[in-house]
């Protein structure tokens, strides 16, 4: 029996028209689904970094991995769980404070080093950046203080600790 882990797949992927698809449709074949996606540019205009979260035992996300190569969009990919790295999430959310809550939600937000970016009377939007956990831990404690109007997050993002650096020379 295999055991499921989480991943966080790094690909470098060429900026052209129907990439992402193609990289969607590899997993959604195998039947295994995404759980975040996050792509934006690198500092090389020709190249995009696609990160995502996928959970499945670690022989078949390897063979995912050697299949994503064969893409010929796909220039490299490492999976980040593999080796030390460090991971953070961009949560957004909008709460409406409860008068009768029994906590003290500034106190929440200052503890766990997030920051106000709209405080309307009626209602906060803030943000805060870690990990996954961390992220979910949070969320957690806000909804015990407040109606939670809006969560929005990123997806985790990873990148490899010390001098390792997923490049386009593999």
């Amino acid at each position: 029996m295999s055991i499921v882990m989480r991943h966080i797949i790094s690909i470098l992927l060429q900026n052209e028209a129907g990439a992402l698809s193609r990289v969607a449709a590899l997993f959604s074949t195998r039947g295994y689904n995404i759980e975040s996606l996050s792509v934006a540019p690198t500092e090389d205009d020709q190249i995009s970094r696609l990160t995502l979260v996928t959970s499945g035992p670690d022989d078949v996300i390897d063979q995912i991995n050697h299949q994503l190569l064969k893409l010929v969009d796909v220039v490299n990919t490492a999976d980040m769980t593999l080796d030390d790295h460090i991971e953070r999430e961009l949560l957004l959310i909008k709460v409406k404070v409860t008068l009768d809550a029994d906590c003290d939600l500034p106190a929440i937000i200052e503890s766990s080093g997030a920051r106000v970016l709209d405080d309307c009377p009626e209602t906060f939007t803030l943000e805060l950046t870690g990990a996954n956990e961390k992220v979910d831990s949070f969320i957690e404690r806000v909804a015990d203080c407040a109606e939670i109007l809006a969560v929005v997050r990123s997806g985790a993002m990873a990148i490899a600790r010390g001098h390792n650096v997923l490049s386009v020379n593999p």
